[in-house]
């Protein structure tokens, strides 16, 4: 793994290279341009941009009817707030009314760590992934962010694309190549599958790297769309190592976890266990490393949960 690396600038700047290649692409934010740097795509493309104020059900509305013009507007506020306060139009227009629209989300999972848990995004992946036809992508690092990017415009129907606030490793250099629905095994193993996303894929594999010196080879699968979930990639890992694990920063009931328990109970059962934040309200603030390896997602918690499948399929 490479240095930290801060994803808000880098999707700025992804942004706006975005904007210079299609002419359609518009940008919204619901007064936190500063915050999700979407300033930067204002100061590139002055009449492209729309500032909507604090009103997130407005930021929805504006930008369905730049997509029933024709436009393929990027709406861009805290994750908590696509997922509670616009959620009504969320539902309605991009999920009933399929309006072409991009939900931008920064200030996934914990990444708020000083604003506590009114502002924490933790159940926003259950929640969107509930909605029919709605898209759910989240990269791990930069790269895969400026790499998703121009596909999340070129693809059809509403996108929810979930970044970190905070610096993140940087993973991948100019040959990753993702695609849209495809998962992609960054490493091999045959005892235990760790299937991550977002921040967490980085921490799968350290995970994988220190269960090595244990004896334990461990497969990394990094999803980077966990809707629509690449279902035979997630069932190919399972029948291959015969025990997988999951780990997202997010609650562990609806999101990665509950979409690859779903996907393999119909296809190839086995022992899952999921790492991420339990059944819970995270109420306390702090250090963002820190907060994370607190609240169940740190690299031991990981391996732990590797251990614990790999003993079961044992005694299976």
């Amino acid at each position: 793994m490479g240095p930290l690396v801060a994803m808000r600038p880098a999707f700025g700047r992804a942004l706006v290279e975005l904007g210079r290649t299609n002419p359609d692409v518009v940008a919204l934010s619901a007064d936190v341009s500063n915050s999700d740097f979407t300033y930067m795509f204002q100061e590139a493309f002055p009449d492209r941009f729309v500032n909507v104020g604090i009103a997130e059900q407005c930021l929805i509305d504006v930008a369905v009817g730049l997509a029933y013009c024709g436009k393929v507007p990027f709406a861009t506020t805290f994750a908590f707030l696509h997922a509670t306060r616009a959620l009504e139009p969320i539902r309605t227009h991009l999920g009933i009314g399929r309006a072409n629209v991009k939900l931008m989300a920064p200030y996934g999972g914990l990444s708020p760590m000083q604003e506590g848990p009114t502002h924490h995004a933790i159940s926003d992946i259950a929640i969107m992934r509930s909605l029919p036809g709605m898209t759910i992508v989240q990269p791990a690092d930069t790269v895969a962010l400026a790499k998703l990017l121009p596909q999340v415009a070129a693809w059809p129907g509403p996108v929810y694309l979930r970044m970190n606030r905070n610096d993140v490793p940087l993973l991948f250099d100019d040959a990753y190549a993702p695609t849209i629905g495809k998962a992609m095994t960054l490493r091999d193993g045959t005892d235990v599958a760790l299937i991550g996303t977002g921040l967490m894929v980085s921490r799968c594999l350290q995970a994988a790297e220190e269960l090595a010196g244990e004896g334990v080879s461990a497969r990394v699968v990094d999803v980077h769309t966990i809707k629509p979930l690449d279902v035979e990639a997630i069932a190919e890992a399972a029948e291959q190592t015969g025990a997988v694990v999951t780990a997202e920063e997010a609650s562990v009931i609806g999101g990665l976890g509950g979409a690859v328990t779903e996907a393999l109970s119909g296809r190839r059962p086995v022992p899952v266990f999921r790492v991420g934040v339990q059944d819970q309200f995270v109420s306390e603030c702090g250090p963002y490393p820190e907060l994370v390896d607190r609240h169940g997602m740190s690299v031991e918690d990981v391996k732990t949960a590797a251990r614990a499948a790999v003993a079961l399929k044992t005694r299976g």
